[in-house]
Formats: C-alpha cells, structure tokens, sequence
C-alpha cells in the first residue's frame, strides 16, 4: 500500500534495511523503524496540534507498543500520553513508568484489573459503555480515594461500528445514562467519545469526518443542558496533520495520532502528507513453489492491503517488484506469498497497515537512516518487550 510512499519519501530506509538482512543484523519478519523520521513525524503532528488547540495522546499498538518510543512521545516531545488499546497496554506501560492518559475505548478493563488501573496506572480517563463497568470503577475509586474521570461513548443507528467492536450507549437513552454515571460516587463524566471518527475516502483522496463524529458532538450538547461540564470531546482515527484542522473546527479536543507517527496513513500512500514514511516490513525470500515465491511470514495483517514487495535481487536498484498473492481467510501466515520467482534469501520490503500488536513479528529501531548510517538501537518483540 505504501511502496511508491516510501521510495518518494524515504528512499534510503530501503537501502538501509536490506544492508541489515544481509549483514544478519536482523532476522527476516521484522518491522523497521526510521527512530529520526519517527520523531520529525511526531513533531510536525505535535506543531499542528499546538496550533488548533488540540491536545494528543498518542496510540502505540501500531508500532508494537514500543516502551522507547512511548517514552521519546511523552517526555521530550510534549504528546500528553499515551493511549492503550487495551488492559495489557494498560499494564505493560504503567510498569515502566510512562503515563497512561486513556484507557477502555476499544477493549474495557477486566473487573479483576480496575482497581490496579484506578490506584495504581491513574489514567487521565477510562472510557466506558456500560453501567456495570461504570459501578466497578467507582467502587475502586471510592477505595483509593480518588475520583476518576470518565469518558461515555454514545452511537446511534447510522453509524460506523467494526464487527466485534460493538459497544456504546445509544444516543436516545443519554438522559438516563448520563444521570446515572452522575449519581455514581467517585467518577466525574469528563468527556464524549467515538471510534472512527475519520475514514479515508479513496475516491475524493481525502480524510472525512464519519456521522461518528455528528453523534459524538450531539452528545456532548445534549449532556452539557444536563449539567455536565465536558471537557474532553475525544474523536480518534487517523489523527494526522489532515484532520487535526477538522478536529478543531468541528468542536473537538483531543485527537490519538498512531498511524501518522509513521506516516502510514491512507491520504499518504501516494507520499502527497507532510508525514514521512518511517516504518517498512522486512522479510527474506524462504523457497519457491510452483513459479511463486514464499517470503518468511508473521506480521501479516488482513487490512493492511499489501499489494506487493520489493525483491532486492539486484536487477533493479530500487527493487524489483513482486505483487502479493493473498492466501485464503483461514489459513496462518508462515509465508507470504508472492507472484513470480526470486532466488532464495533475497531480501524483500513491504509497506503496508500494520497492527504489530496482534503478530509475532519482531521491531528493529533503526537511527542514522537520512544519512546512510543505519544503527540498531533497540530490538523489541511485538508486545514492546526488549529482546
């Protein structure tokens, strides 16, 4: 999805990675981080937010929830934490000591972890959507002796909700919902939510505000004429430069950059955003089989709308590209497979969507990358651990 990006936008990270297959630097199946351009992503986000009044809380998952990065975010570029797409993240994050801003949208605390979440991660905000989970964060906040904040996410029908994603209260019912979060001790509504907020529109080239974000703002006008002070209008998916803007004009506060960090958002696969490419997929060509070849898998993600890889067999200094044969739904990716021939151990680079949380893929942290110097300075697994 995302080759023509990356040789526009960072050619020399192509050059880079396969020097470090072939010098067994790193092993096939691993995903490369351009640290330099990473950050130069992150800062041109962080000036725009700065710029609309938009405040950011970075999503990891990505990019492997990756402790060294989450740290470069937070501490020295000013992003106000991190978000976690789930209890795991939650707990991986608080352990090291780098501050968990949000939690519960996508994925709600187990009962058996709130109240280590509550007393002890202290995030900024818990989203939630039921008044079960609600009633359990205000118990183990009466017993720390704190009061947590609280996100509500709200759809109505219309909507865009993912399968196995759905959750929320519906919008019609928001009088008693908000009255009986409110009458709950220890909690305080802070804030309205959605997920997505923004979907890329492939014909128009552009990033648009979804009907998510019409709900989102209505349920914040019809909390506030109930008394609610809201303060957080929370509107993620593909925060980026793009839509910070929209954001802002459309009465939203904060935004939960993750694919932007490595510029591999949809409106960029074409290398047209000011974020840069910083993240490729490295592999090694394993065999072939009946006139295809077969790369070493593990990172595959079925959204990520791979179209094909660069063979850097040396027939071409850029790579020889090879389209990506999609194998069947059920099957696992120890291989990926590609159209055509390549000797065995070529190295091949991908650029696609990534979701490194949910692969067994390994993360190389690469610096020295603009000026043909590549150093590995960190060596993750996909959960963020140090290997």
């Amino acid at each position: 999805m995302f080759l023509d990006a990356l040789k526009k936008q960072n050619p020399r990270f192509i050059e880079c990675a396969t020097e470090l297959l072939k010098s067994n630097q790193v092993l096939p199946d691993t995903y490369l981080i351009d640290v330099d351009q990473f950050v130069e992503n992150a800062r041109v986000i962080k000036k725009t937010a700065d710029e609309y009044g938009v405040t950011l809380y970075a999503m990891t998952k990505q990019f492997g929830r990756n402790p060294i990065l989450a740290k470069l975010l937070v501490d020295e570029l000013g992003y106000d934490g991190i978000v976690c797409v789930d209890f795991k993240e939650a707990r991986h994050f608080s352990a090291l000591g780098i501050n968990v801003s949000h939690v519960g949208h996508l994925v709600q605390p187990p009962s058996g972890i709130v109240h280590e979440l509550v007393s002890i991660t202290k995030p900024e905000v818990i989203t939630v959507y039921s008044i079960e989970k609600a009633k359990e964060i205000s118990s183990a906040a009466v017993n720390a002796n704190v009061v947590q904040k609280i996100m509500v996410k709200f759809y109505q029908h219309g909507d865009i909700i993912y399968p196995s994603q759905e959750s929320g209260f519906l919008l019609s019912e928001l009088d008693e919902v908000i009255q009986s979060l409110s009458a709950l001790p220890n909690i305080a509504v802070e804030g309205v939510t959605h997920f997505p907020s923004f979907l890329y529109d492939e014909d128009k080239d552009v990033t648009v505000a979804t009907h998510n974000f019409r709900t989102t703002m209505t349920a914040k006008e019809q909390a506030e004429r109930l008394g609610c002070r809201i303060s957080q209008v929370n509107v993620p998916s593909s925060t980026s430069c793009e839509t910070i803007p929209l954001i802002a004009s459309r009465g939203g506060t904060h935004g939960e950059p993750g694919h932007a960090l490595t510029g591999t958002i949809p409106s960029n696969q074409n290398g047209m955003q000011p974020e840069k490419i910083a993240m490729l997929y490295l592999s090694e060509i394993s065999h072939q089989h009946s006139g295809n070849s077969y790369c070493y898998g593990g990172g595959y993600y079925r959204r990520g709308r791979i179209c094909g890889a660069l063979a850097m067999d040396g027939s071409d200094p850029h790579g020889r590209f090879m389209p990506f044969m999609a194998g069947d739904d059920g099957s696992i990716d120890y291989h990926i497979q590609l159209a055509g021939t390549c000797p065995v151990g070529t190295p091949v680079i991908m650029a696609f969507r990534s979701q490194v949380f949910v692969t067994r893929s390994d993360v190389a942290l690469v610096s020295g990358v603009s000026t043909g110097t590549p150093k590995i300075i960190g060596l993750y697994d996909s959960q963020g651990r140090e290997l």
